[in-house]
């Protein structure tokens, strides 16, 4: 029975300033354990990502994912009114999350030191393409390009092609990933310096700005790509679906058209591996014994466990890798997950009636809350909001501005005009 009561994060206010994926997938970790995320989103038109993918209706399945569980409110920033009104939420919140180009929260007056003025407890987790320091911290820059700067393009796809990308926004992904880890970090840092009698001696604020740059939450996932170049001037290069110095390991083609991946590189699993494939030649040849050995000889590892798989269908290959203990498994579509029983087992996708602006679907899946706790997937509390859907209740109830002021603050100064 999923426990609805898991909330690690019940007490923390987050006001989110972002927009796009990067930021808001902090806000979404944070929202998911519990943390009330207030997303400030423009009058009209509100997060891009509304838009993104918008096969039908007026808000995307794409934004009623990364934005789940978190309330939204209308503001204009371009507005004195919209501005006094972000001042009055940070008065009240523990972190604010932002993912502008730097140098735009100062410009509307809600830089560092104001918001610190504010709440000299504030949490600031501030992420760009290329961080708030540094020669290129001006150049705007979106996860592409720091996929690129990073370090990680260059080793996605085959050695005779261009880099390829893939099919996500991986790296606006892993930096709200780091985002949301550093907020969690700084929090408790907070906390233990309060000490057990709640007396505070305060976290500096240069240590409550969580500086994250796309570019380096991407190199930070490179292994040791530069050691290995600075010290043995190995340059890695593009290999399609195997990895550098790890072999036998990669995709193989059934006979039914569909592919498995295969990861016996391990120096035992290699020797069983072998043998069920029908080649305990290989396993026992004392030139393939090690990594680097059969790294060397990989093409001719390949040719003979993709004659293997293509005599097999994927589901036949499957079973017999997994009786005898080889790492393997399919390469799954949103079809095959949706139908998955080990997805359904953990609760990892939950079925919700979503709108689209124009329209009620009912029972559409929805990725599950990750990590798990309590033996499976928490609860989805709700998915996106519509646009500005808890403007009021927050901005009144926790502002207690009146509905003028509430109208001042959220309309667009052209529409006030029109």
């Amino acid at each position: 029975m999923t426990d609805t009561s898991i909330k690690p994060l019940d007490g923390v206010r987050v006001l989110e300033l972002g927009n796009y994926i990067a930021a808001p997938t902090a806000g979404r970790l944070l929202a998911d354990f519990g943390a009330e995320v207030i997303k400030i989103e423009r009058p009209g038109t509100g997060d891009e990502l509304r838009n993104w993918r918008l096969y039908k209706g007026t808000t995307s399945m794409l934004f009623r994912t990364i934005n789940r569980n978190k309330k939204s409110v209308t503001l204009d920033l371009r507005s004195e009114a919209g501005r006094e009104a972000v001042k009055g939420l940070v008065a009240e919140s523990d972190v604010l999350l932002e993912n502008f180009r730097p140098g735009t929260l100062e410009k509307w007056g809600l830089g560092p030191d104001v918001l610190n003025e504010l709440n000299p407890e504030l949490v600031i987790s501030r992420i760009s393409a290329f961080g708030q320091t540094g020669p290129l911290s001006q150049r705007p820059g979106f996860a592409a390009v720091a996929e690129a700067y990073g370090g990680f393009r260059n080793l996605v796809g085959d050695p005779d092609r261009a880099p390829v990308r893939v099919g996500v926004s991986i790296g606006d992904s892993i930096a709200g990933l780091y985002a949301a880890f550093g907020v969690v970090m700084s929090l408790f840092q907070r906390e233990v310096r309060r000490g057990p009698d709640s007396s505070s001696q305060g976290v500096p604020l240069r240590e409550r700005i969580i500086d994250v740059a796309l570019h380096e939450v991407m190199f930070s996932m490179m292994e040791s790509l530069i050691p290995d170049y600075q010290a043995y001037g190995i340059t890695r290069e593009r290999l399609g679906g195997r990895m550098e110095g790890i072999a036998p390991s990669n995709a193989y083609v059934c006979s039914d058209g569909a592919s498995i991946v295969v990861a016996g590189n391990g120096d035992s699993i290699y020797q069983r591996y072998m043998t069920t494939i029908g080649r305990p030649d290989l396993g026992a040849d004392p030139h393939l014994q090690t990594n680097a050995q059969r790294w060397a000889r990989r093409e001719e590892l390949d040719a003979a466990i993709g004659e293997w798989a293509a005599a097999r269908t994927s589901v036949e290959a499957l079973e017999v890798l997994d009786a005898a203990g080889v790492p393997a498994g399919p390469i799954l579509t949103a079809a095959d997950i949706s139908d998955d029983e080990q997805y359904a087992a953990r609760n990892m996708i939950q079925k919700m009636d979503v709108s689209t602006g124009d329209e009620t679907l009912t029972d559409v899946g929805f990725p599950g809350i990750v990590p798990v706790i309590g033996e499976e997937s928490l609860p989805i509390d709700h998915l996106g909001p519509d646009l500005g859907a808890n403007t009021h209740e927050v901005l009144g109830g926790l502002l207690g501005l009146t509905a003028e002021q509430i109208a001042a603050a959220s309309t667009t100064e052209e529409r006030l005009s029109a």
